[in-house]
């Protein structure tokens, strides 16, 4: 029987009512997963996922997927400069704090793999498990410039048939192995019911001060604080121009017990919808039960 997905809400430190889903039991079980999704995504990426992981058996957990602020049913911000990495961990912790978890298992897609990795530096013991999907300590330029040409700025389409449209021309390359049913499935966790985006345009201003004379600080000393805590699983796409191979070999150098897959097809970010990509992530998150 699949399980059960509802909202939960809570408040920022700032006063914003931010929304996540959650499926499984309200009552304690096996470690809790917490999904993060990317920087215009929302928690619908991950509602297959979550449903996955709460269909546990005599045993079930409880998992959750954000809607980061400006996002999905979350609250949107006045102020777009809130856009940034270190209000939204903030808004984690009060996340963590509201369902009242200690320790739990980190899936972060993207931007949600970067907020994993800051949240290992400053409450690692919080974390169980790890697993980033297509996100690492060292960002390539020609993705985030990609990413920063489309994101907020996507022309409000007048039909499905142009969203899809429009999303093919924008990821196309990174996506080869997306039949048109796919294609659909992603533009419907884009747009909501009336072709309204799910994340708020001003997220652009995350972007302010990205250029290819100014590439984002690395991040190794946060990865390496996480992988110090919990056991890794890296997810990068075949077709990735954000997170390197390159970056995926040092990640393992660093850190020897750390897991990776490549899923084949698939470009920055891989969508976590299909059943090879999500058995081997609940195969992992049973792993950090064990341990």
């Amino acid at each position: 029987m699949p399980a059960r997905i509802e909202s939960v809400w809570f408040q920022s430190t700032d006063g914003l009512r931010l929304h996540a889903l959650r499926a499984g039991p309200r009552a304690e079980g096996r470690l809790p997963v917490v999904c993060l999704p990317g920087i215009s995504r929302t928690a619908e990426d991950f509602r297959t996922l979550i449903g996955a992981l709460a269909s546990g058996g005599a045993r079930p957990r409880r998992a959750f997927a954000l809607d980061s602020r400006g996002r999905g049913l979350s609250d949107r911000d006045k102020n777009p400069a809130n856009y940034s990495v270190p209000v939204e961990l903030a808004d984690l912790v009060a996340f963590l704090r509201a369902m009242k978890i200690e320790r739990t298992i980190l899936i972060g897609t993207s931007r949600g793999g970067i907020l994993t990795m800051a949240l290992a530096s400053v409450m690692p013991r919080a974390i169980a498990g790890a697993v980033l999907n297509d996100a690492g300590p060292v960002l390539e330029m020609e993705g985030l410039l990609r990413i920063k040409g489309y994101v907020g700025k996507i022309s409000m389409p007048a039909s499905w048939t142009q969203a899809v449209a429009s999303l093919k021309a924008i990821m196309g390359a990174q996506f080869p192995a997306f039949t048109e049913s796919d294609w659909h499935d992603y533009a419907r966790r884009t747009w909501d019911d009336r072709l309204t985006p799910r994340a708020d345009p001003a997220l652009s201003a995350a972007f302010d001060g990205v250029d290819a004379n100014n590439p984002p600080p690395a991040m190794w000393p946060q990865f390496e604080a996480l992988a110090k805590a919990a056991p890794i699983l890296v997810l990068r796409g075949e077709h990735s121009d954000l997170l390197s191979r390159e970056t995926v070999a040092e990640m393992k150098r660093r850190a020897p017990r750390m897991q990776s897959m490549e899923i084949p097809g698939q470009g920055h970010a891989p969508v976590l919808e299909h059943a090879d990509v999500i058995r081997p992530i609940v195969e992992f998150v049973a792993r950090c039960d064990a341990q």
